[in-house]
């Protein structure tokens, strides 16, 4: 029987069956112990240093007897606490980014995605280097700079070749003020040598869903296909990192297996990485499953409401602090109003999650992998944003800085991403501003940059965010950075 160990490379002993089981008893036993869980939220606080505002994190043992905890006010204190972190590490801006689909062609047979192999219904499409120049050209419109490709797994019609010739593609259209400056990458687990290839194409963060953790049913719910190998899959994100790719991105379905069990699995992957690497993930993605064409979400009996899929989130915030957290318009604008609160960092706007979509003047659906709760254009989302008092920030300055892995990490964990986040949140908030966005918008825009440029703390770094504001709104000049 493997024996659970977070620095070992095999996936069944960094993902350790007995002990997420042990987990979830543990945390099912003390979910009342009212002296523990006030231990543990108190771990979890962010603290004040020389260095600015730390945070311990929490162990997936600890992580999970919050989830478990069902008491009202320990639930609203792991909620207070969830929006102290994000507002401590990531301040109040949300990263703005739109998935691009290059192909649904698969050769899986995974049951949750319409994209399986046995859907003889849907239209397979693959996008041609003009289209997606054509896709890129319509994101640009809109004011997106950074986006996440995706494509089935294929060899024959999707090989990391096209992937990377997409890439270069997408690197290489400069449309009117458009750019787009940071491609991320959620494809199949792939070599060592293929993902050095995409590291040297450039892009930002690998991401790969494990979708779930418990291995029997991850082999019932990919019956065939490459994807049907647990460990190889699992392992994907150690192979990344030995290819040089310094983020990674993590997530599982929320919905497919006991959202419990998927939690501590979770966590201990960010634990692995950490322990492993040095490093833990860049972000953490919490999708549900949702309905799509061929799938039924209602089929799977571990669906999660809307109020435990809020404690998921906070408390993946307690445990992972300087992890970016996503959501995607798979859900309504009620939901990720709610989760911006506790935790999540990123939203993707406008998305469109069929192959060409963004070319069509109406939204297609026969090629959609799931259906879109959230149908604002990137403005409209932009707008509601900013009336929740979040900064939109279009910034991919780290990237191309260089700050990634451990090197994003160490500034996160001192409180020194405020000192050059915050004012390229702004800047790039103007170019949208001043390229993209409505009158109401804009007007709404400038008083929130007002507003936030007087929170900068460098008074130099101020005055520089401010000049270079001034330079977008009355020349042509772009892309300035810290």
């Amino acid at each position: 029987m493997a024996v659970y160990n977070p620095k070992s490379l095999k996936a069944e002993e960094f993902i350790n069956d007995e002990e997420i089981r042990e987990t979830l008893k543990y945390a099912e036993e003390n979910k009342n112990n009212v002296e523990l869980i006030d231990s543990i939220l108190k771990k979890a606080r962010p603290y004040k240093t020389e260095n600015g505002t730390k945070c311990d994190g929490l162990t997936h043992r600890e992580a999970s007897v919050l989830l478990a905890c069902e008491i009202p006010e320990k639930i609203e204190e792991i909620y207070k606490i969830a929006e102290e972190i994000k507002l401590a590490f990531y301040g109040n801006r949300i990263v703005m980014f739109a998935p691009l689909y290059l192909s649904n062609y698969c050769v899986n047979g995974c049951l949750y995605c319409p994209y399986h192999m046995k859907n003889k219904h849907i239209p397979r499409k693959k996008l041609t280097q003009q289209e997606v120049r054509d896709e890129v050209i319509a994101l640009q419109d809109m004011g997106h700079k950074r986006l996440a490709i995706e494509a089935g797994e294929d060899p024959v019609n999707n090989p990391i070749e096209y992937i990377l010739e997409c890439i270069k593609t997408i690197y290489s259209v400069h449309h009117k003020n458009g750019d787009i400056r940071r491609v991320n990458v959620n494809i199949a687990a792939t070599t060592v040598e293929n993902y050095r290839k995409l590291k040297e194409a450039g892009i930002g963060t690998y991401i790969l869903f494990q979708e779930t953790y418990h291995k029997q049913s991850y082999l019932e719910l990919h019956p065939t296909g490459p994807k049907h190998d647990y460990d190889y899959h699992t392992e994907a994100m150690d192979r990344a990192m030995e290819g040089g790719i310094d983020d990674v991105g993590l997530g599982v379905l929320f919905g497919l297996e006991m959202y419990k069990y998927e939690f501590a699995g979770l966590i201990m992957h960010a634990e692995h990485l950490e322990a492993v690497h040095g490093v833990g993930p860049h972000t953490i993605s919490v999708p549900r499953v949702k309905h799509a064409d061929d799938i039924d979400p209602s089929a799977f009996d571990n669906s999660i409401s809307d109020d435990i899929f809020a404690k998921i989130t906070a408390c993946i915030r307690l445990a992972v602090p300087y992890t970016g957290m996503i959501i995607s318009t798979r859900e309504s604008e009620q939901v990720r109003e709610k989760l911006l609160r506790l935790g999540v960092s990123q939203v993707s706007g406008a998305s469109r999650t069929s192959v060409g979509g963004y070319t069509e003047a109406e939204r297609p659906h026969d090629t959609e992998q799931f259906d879109v709760s959230d149908q604002r254009t990137l403005d409209e989302v932009v707008s509601w944003l900013m009336d929740n008092g979040h900064i939109p920030s279009f910034c991919t300055a780290c990237y191309r800085e260089g700050r990634t892995g451990d090197r994003f990490m160490s500034l996160c964990k001192n409180g020194q991403i405020l000192n050059c986040c915050h004012p390229n949140a702004l800047m790039t908030l103007t170019e949208f501003l001043v390229d993209y966005a409505s009158e109401g918008t804009r007007e709404k825009g400038y008083k929130l940059i007002e507003q936030e440029l007087k929170k900068i703390p460098n008074e130099k770094v101020r005055e520089i965010a401010r000049r270079n504001i001034e330079d977008i709104k009355n020349s042509n000049k772009r892309d300035f950075r810290f």
